[in-house]
């Protein structure tokens, strides 16, 4: 016959009424914080409300006199409306486009610089530029300097492969943003990776080549593994960064031609501040935010479990 013995219930240590650890001695530390807190939900989650409040209400401000309550009409127009899809669905790919490219060419670039080489200060520090420029310099670069039909370097490279003046910008408005896009992050992704790279511990690459494996085998089953996290931590961020790009599309294409360069956020300030919808823009501006937490909750959720996996 087995006996059990019974466990002992854990005893919650009691808090003290008065003193140190007491309920009043925890807001007493507390309190220097809650000016900054107030602050806080006053600028972040006031302008959120009143955004929810105008966009219940019908109002152009175009026809004085016209605002009024409507409900959830402004919703119904955002999600019947085929142009605001096709705005979604030009932010979905400009976004993950400009985030996978951006990952790819700074993977690449990390694992030249993981290599000793002379000069690899200066050429790091040449590939670090791009993401230090300001994105509206940046915009302005790309489509004076290099995608102008008439003066731009690209014209000037290709000219003797026949390709003539091709207005880029014109013929492939969402394509230039992003290729701006993709050369202006691309740095971000290779410090990331190369941060990555480099901390991988030495005894294993060299016992992989040991047993035989060659550079790719290596690069496969090492290297890869080890960078995951890096890489999803990379394409989160940029993710979140680069679904609210507005100057590089504002600067290059107007969102032209028609709604072709479009994402969501220039298509709400078009809507709010060149077509005077404050109410149905606002309902966009909610449609947006909520869709954005909700992605990036489950985002960074995998993120999280990726870190705290690693660790255990």
């Amino acid at each position: 016959m087995t006996v059990t013995a019974e466990r002992p219930a854990e005893v919650t240590p009691r808090r003290p009424e008065r003193g140190p650890g007491s309920r009043a001695d925890g807001w007493i530390r507390r309190a220097p914080l809650l000016p900054a807190l107030i602050f806080t939900i006053i600028i972040t989650q006031l302008p959120f409300l009143f955004t929810i409040y105008y966009s219940l209400q019908s109002w152009n401000l175009v026809r004085p006199g016209s605002r009024q309550f409507v409900g959830l009409d402004n919703y119904v127009n955002v999600f019947t409306d085929s142009q605001f899809r096709q705005v979604a669905l030009n932010t979905v790919v400009l976004t993950a486009g400009a985030v996978i490219f951006s990952m790819i060419l700074g993977l690449f670039f990390a694992l030249l610089l993981d290599r000793a080489f002379f000069g690899r200060g200066f050429i790091r520090t040449l590939l670090i530029t791009p993401f230090l420029i300001t994105p509206v310099a940046a915009a302005l670069l790309w489509k004076t300097v290099l995608f102008d039909p008439t003066y731009g370097l690209i014209n000037f490279v290709l000219s003797p492969f026949g390709v003539g003046q091709t207005d880029w910008i014109s013929t492939f408005p969402l394509t230039s943003v992003m290729i701006a896009l993709v050369w202006q992050w691309a740095p971000f992704m290779m410090l990331l990776t190369l941060a990555g790279l480099q901390s991988q511990p030495h005894d294993v690459l060299e016992a992989a080549r040991v047993d035989g494996a060659g550079t790719f085998a290596v690069f496969r089953e090492v290297t890869m593994p080890h960078l995951r996290r890096f890489i999803e931590l990379g394409l989160v961020l940029g993710a979140i960064y680069l679904v609210n790009t507005f100057d590089a599309i504002y600067m290059m294409t107007q969102g032209g031609p028609g709604i072709a360069s479009a994402n969501l956020p220039f298509y709400i300030y078009q809507r709010a501040f060149l077509g005077f919808d404050i109410g149905q823009s606002a309902a966009m501006g909610v449609v947006v935010v909520v869709a954005t937490i909700i992605i990036a909750t489950f985002a960074l959720r995998l993120i999280f479990r990726s870190f705290s996996g690693e660790e255990s």
